[in-house]
């Protein structure tokens, strides 16, 4: 471990005491195999209190539990270090050493965003804290009512900006704060058009099972996913490009 600044410590958060799906259980065997030195921790109902601030105690009593997650993956990250996984992140290889020697880690997921289904970092880093606090004094469910669904790759993906990261998708580091790798490194899977760019710098896949969206919305993507198979993803994009406001693919 001399000179790593990330602990080999995987965190990954499940709410709601559900059953886990097949693609979450095949996702978590993938860390067991490939990151066999690895603590795993899960952060649950019992080891997390949701009574922490307002917005989770909104977000879960609505069962909106990846937003609940969207919290506590940073919260896990800033006061202990280590790598966050969504659950429907597979391990494909294990992280490098010079991965772990950031001081946090970061990659994109397409050109003009910052994922946060793969973060990894040290305890108490700075940029980690920033997006920690813009949960201080934040509501899930709105003064009129709605709830709020902005995602934390849309707060991420401005916060960038602030520490001086062009949002163009490529290799970029900040010394002391935070390194950004292409989107090949951590989610090479293209879930607008669905087809895989992974790459041998390829660590992890993030699949976008995505539970939390409307049943309408899955069945899109799951049609969506099938004409892939058929045609190509390449093709699939150029299929939305010219019909989507037509069919909504």
């Amino acid at each position: 471990m001399e000179g790593f600044k990330i602990p080999k410590t995987i965190h990954y958060c499940w709410f709601g005491k559900g059953e886990k799906p097949k693609i979450v259980k095949k996702c978590i065997e993938s860390w067991k195999s490939n990151l066999n030195n690895y603590e795993i921790i899960e952060w649950n109902e019992e080891n997390f209190d949701i009574n922490s601030n307002v917005f989770i105690r909104q977000a879960y009593d609505n069962g909106k539990y990846a937003f609940v997650s969207d919290y506590v993956r940073v919260y896990a990250l800033y006061n202990y270090g280590g790598i966050y996984l969504d659950t429907d992140v597979e391990v494909i290889k294990e992280f490098t050493d010079d991965i772990l020697k950031n001081d946090s880690f970061w990659g994109f997921e397409e050109k003009n965003f910052i994922a946060t289904s793969t973060i990894g970092s040290k305890k108490g880093n700075s940029f980690i804290k920033k997006f920690l606090d813009t949960y201080e004094g934040k509501k899930f469910i709105k003064d009129d009512g709605r709830i709020d669904t902005l995602t934390n790759v849309a707060v991420v993906s401005e916060l960038v900006k602030e520490i001086g990261i062009k949002l163009d998708g490529t290799f970029q580091s900040v010394d002391g704060i935070a390194t950004f790798y292409p989107q090949e490194y951590f989610s090479p899977y293209d879930y607008i058009n669905c087809y895989n760019k992974q790459t041998d710098n390829t660590f992890v896949i993030h699949h976008y099972y995505k539970s939390w969206l409307p049943y309408s919305t899955r069945v899109k993507t799951g049609a969506k996913k099938l004409l892939a198979k058929c045609i190509g993803g390449k093709n699939v994009a150029s299929i939305r490009s010219k019909f989507s406001k037509e069919v909504g693919i």
